[in-house]
């Protein structure tokens, strides 16, 4: 009887400690959501700081980003071949130090009046030669153009569009994806003829470039970011998550329709950004993941 106990206790242990052990890791899992860093530029600096301002320990600030919940970063303090005044492979160090993912990076580098209207970019181009390796030795996987005033022309826009598809291709080469992130400006017309944002996802390489849509400000520009995922289909493989201070609070932007036509977007990365907050920008961004973790809509990963 004994040794039949014995074989019982056995016999449910295998059908239920994997079932349970199985929810013990379930539990442990976090949500793939990156943070932008420039959420927090008033404690780590930015792309606008000087050098001097980088002197801060910043992995504290890491640290507290990931026991919010958030699992990776996007940059926004790539100046003189250093992120925050780290090298490239000492910022990758920092950041998987403290618990987080490095992933992607915002930076500009507009056309001079000049290569504009000759449409020779050759020096512009060794700039993001050099961009590309520090980024390459950081663990990038995303570089991402943050801004673009409106050009004058659509001949401009046309050049820009070119660049874009050399600096991608650029990109591939090195095994990390270009993108364009957009504002409001993207949705104005150029010379009456063209939408922006419209011509930028039709006249550039979707093998070379992808745009990294912010929601937010799409909403700001009067259109659906859900209408543009289903007119360009599969273009935006990382979104920034914002709302007009805490995500999920204002009610102007559809957070569920944007996530349930995610994969049509071809979403694989999503990347909260605040740029205020209600009260502090901490108890801001805890908000922030917290309902994105909350929501039934979002996945636990897109990447996969």
């Amino acid at each position: 009887m004994k040794n039949k106990f014995c074989l019982l206790v056995l016999f449910v242990s295998f059908i239920i400690l994997p079932s349970s052990v199985l929810a013990q890791k379930k539990g442990n899992q976090k949500k793939d959501i990156a943070i932008q860093l420039y959420s927090v530029r008033d404690r780590i600096g930015s792309f606008n700081t000087t050098t001097d301002n980088y002197k801060v320990d910043y992995t504290v600030i890491l640290k507290e980003l990931a026991q919010m919940g958030y699992t990776g970063v996007e940059a926004a303090g790539y100046t003189d071949g250093n992120f925050y005044g780290r090298s490239p492979e000492q910022f990758k160090k920092d950041v998987e130090g403290s618990g987080l993912k490095v992933l992607s990076s915002h930076l500009n580098k507009p056309l001079t009046d000049e290569e504009l209207s000759s449409g020779n970019y050759s020096e512009s181009l060794k700039w993001w030669d050099k961009c590309i390796a520090d980024h390459k030795a950081a663990g990038m996987t995303y570089i991402v153009m943050p801004w673009l005033s409106v050009p004058k022309t659509v001949k401009d826009l046309k050049t820009y569009c070119e660049y874009f598809n050399e600096v991608g291709k650029r990109c591939r080469q090195n095994g990390m994806y270009f993108g364009y992130h957009n504002h409001t400006q993207e949705f104005e017309k150029v010379e009456d003829q063209v939408i922006m944002y419209d011509y930028m996802i039709e006249n550039t390489n979707p093998e070379y470039v992808f745009f990294e849509m912010d929601v937010y400000w799409t909403v700001m520009g009067k259109n659906s970011p859900v209408d543009y995922f289903k007119k360009y289909p599969g273009r935006f493989k990382v979104l920034h998550i914002k709302d007009h201070r805490e995500i999920g609070q204002s009610g102007m932007v559809g957070f569920d329709a944007i996530f349930n036509n995610a994969e049509t977007a071809g979403v694989k990365n999503i990347v909260v950004e605040m740029e205020g907050a209600t009260t502090t920008i901490e108890e801001g961004l805890k908000i922030s993941v917290d309902y994105l973790i909350k929501a039934p809509f979002v996945k636990m990963s897109y990447n996969k």
